[in-house]
């Protein structure tokens, strides 16, 4: 497509591109609420926007399509996981979870993803691109489109490592918070990061509330390494001193993604090491069972091992949370529903 993203322009790029097409700045607030509140997918839509406005806007821009093409439905916990075509045949995920402090949806960044974490099946084929800020967002608004219900939180933990695409991501939580649109607040919002170092201390110059997840995985770097490519590039140590930095710009508590694989990462040894690296660390740890794919041999650690697991964390002081499995009869694990689809329809 040519065209530009409508969906991705900020508020106040919207005024200003009203005013150079030599329109009033009111314009700009009713072609923001069409697209960011009402969630229309076609500048045609716009019926109290002058004709001659929209020809000129769809001169330049169009809004990017997030079509809904399959969705499935836990019939456990009443997950929704959405499978969603883009303008250009790229397929994403996202999903849609329910919490007794709210609703949440885990979107996608990138259609793909080339981090190439062992476990993860986004990442086995690739990545095919970047997403703008506007398909970020659509895939929110099709899940509010079918659900009709409100949304309070939001995490980037859908295919695609967010830092890899770092700019769009930015322009997406601020649209996304932004009191014109959703105005979700910036506390209800995680990115996650398998480690990109640069880019955490980028992200916290920037100065946001929001809440950074690190994807960890392992205690020590042989073994990070064994499981994510990216231990090659940054090492334990860099990624810890990335993350002090983070806290002491942000004062905002980090929280660490853990996923248990048995007799790989699950050992006492694991946990003592772990409780030995996040020493003096204000943060929170997510134990996650992995989820299982098929191209892969990895075994979900048994609840005694993640049970055991957590006590040693807890014995040394720390904050640790077994993640709730949400979604496990409905190609729950990350990639798996678009991998599928992709080899089942050959795209």
């Amino acid at each position: 497509m040519n065209k530009k993203d409508l969906r991705s322009v900020e508020y106040d790029k919207m005024e200003s591109l009203i005013m150079l097409l030599g329109e009033k700045k009111f314009r700009a607030e009713q072609i923001y609420s069409w697209i960011h509140k009402k969630h229309i997918f076609s500048v045609s839509q716009m019926n109290n926007v002058p004709v001659l406005l929209r020809d000129k806007v769809s001169d330049e821009y169009d809004i990017y399509t997030v079509k809904e093409v399959k969705k499935q439905e836990s019939a456990i916990d009443g997950t929704r996981k959405y499978l969603f075509e883009l303008y250009d045949g790229n397929l994403i995920e996202s999903v849609f979870m329910r919490y007794e402090h709210g609703n949440s949806v885990c979107i996608s960044t990138q259609a793909g993803c080339r981090m190439g974490c062992r476990f993860c099946a986004s990442t086995i084929d690739g990545l095919a691109r970047n997403l703008t800020a506007g398909e970020m967002l659509g895939q929110i608004y099709g899940i509010i489109a079918d659900t009709g219900e409100r949304i309070s939180n939001v995490v980037t933990m859908g295919s695609g490592e967010p830092l890899d695409n770092y700019e769009s991501v930015i322009t997406f939580i601020r649209m996304l918070t932004d009191g014109h649109g959703l105005n979700i607040s910036q506390r209800n919002i995680t990115v996650s990061t398998c480690g990109l170092v640069p880019m955490i201390k980028k992200l916290a110059d920037e100065k946001l509330t929001i809440t950074l997840a690190i994807s960890l995985h392992a205690s020590n770097d042989e073994k990070r390494r064994e499981l994510m490519p990216i231990a090659y590039k940054y090492s334990l140590k860099e990624i810890m001193e990335a993350c002090h930095y983070y806290f002491v710009k942000t004062g905002r508590r980090l929280t660490f993604e853990y996923s248990l694989v048995r007799n790989i990462n699950d050992t006492p040894k694991d946990a003592e090491e772990l409780s030995s690296l996040l020493k003096g660390l204000n943060c929170h740890i997510n134990l996650i069972p992995v989820n299982p794919i098929k191209e892969r041999d990895y075994v979900q650690s048994d609840k005694k091992a993640v049970l055991s697991f957590k006590n040693k964390l807890e014995k040394k002081h720390i904050n640790v949370t077994i993640r709730r499995e949400m979604g496990r009869d409905i190609d729950g694990a990350c990639g798996q529903l678009r991998r599928r689809i992709i080899h089942e329809k050959n795209y």
